[in-house]
């Protein structure tokens, strides 16, 4: 077996003894890829931990940087209770689509508001009209505008906001400074940004699951107050 192959058989063993996602979870995956989605979603093991961290900084509104087929957006649904919310955006409709149903499907429609277009616009919109702060941030949009996916969550933050950047290690191109991939140019802005910017204070976990080996940055607002 592969490393890869192996990481995928440890995930499986995982899965079925002591994470035991929800029926539901499983569905949505499924139903996702019968729709054509790329299965890129988080795995089982990371979707889990996201959803109690969010229970334990005591979160009841989610901002999420891409949908896809609303797998983790299932996850912080969950934790966030009958009475939170999750907002999430998603560039492509389709994908939208499939995530409404899957979310339908789960029971937690309700709690979720899903906003279509161009990440960038639709956080501008969410800044303009005074949303926030966001108890809880995942960015897993493009990685060409980490950065400013992480500027714009300060900006709808409070102290005590939880920040999560999904994807930031990339089979260990994070190492790439050549700058011709913009993927990883953003992923390197956006954990420069994260260790410069002193109003925010966090780590970088590196992972590995069937997905390969990949990574993702977590972080906390310390302080409301620009510091630049």
């Amino acid at each position: 077996m592969t490393p890869q192959e192996n990481w995928a058989a440890v995930d499986d063993y995982l899965v079925s003894t002591a994470i035991r996602p929800p029926a539901e979870f499983d569905a949505a995956r499924r139903a996702s890829h019968e729709a054509g989605l790329p299965p890129i979603e988080v795995p089982a093991g990371q979707g889990k931990f996201m959803a109690l961290v969010a229970e334990l900084a005591g979160a009841r509104s989610v901002l999420e940087f891409g949908t896809l087929g609303g797998y983790s957006t299932m996850w912080f649904a969950t934790a966030v209770g009958p009475q939170g919310k999750v907002t999430t955006l998603e560039f492509a409709r389709e994908h939208a689509e499939v995530a409404r149903r899957n979310l339908e499907s789960a029971g937690v429609g309700d709690r979720v508001e899903i906003r279509t277009g161009a990440a960038l616009d639709s956080v501008q919109q969410l800044i303009d009209e005074g949303a926030g702060p966001y108890d809880l941030v995942f960015i897993d949009a493009d990685k060409a505008n980490n950065a400013a996916y992480l500027k714009a969550a300060l900006a709808l933050s409070r102290p005590g906001t939880v920040i999560i950047g999904d994807n930031v290690v990339r089979d260990g191109r994070v190492m790439d400074e050549s700058g011709n991939d913009p993927d990883i140019a953003g992923i390197r802005a956006y954990l420069e940004f994260q260790g410069e910017e002193q109003r925010l204070d966090g780590t970088v976990l590196q992972t590995v699951s069937g997905k390969g080996w990949d990574g993702f940055a977590l972080a906390i607002v310390r302080s409301a107050e620009d510091a630049h």
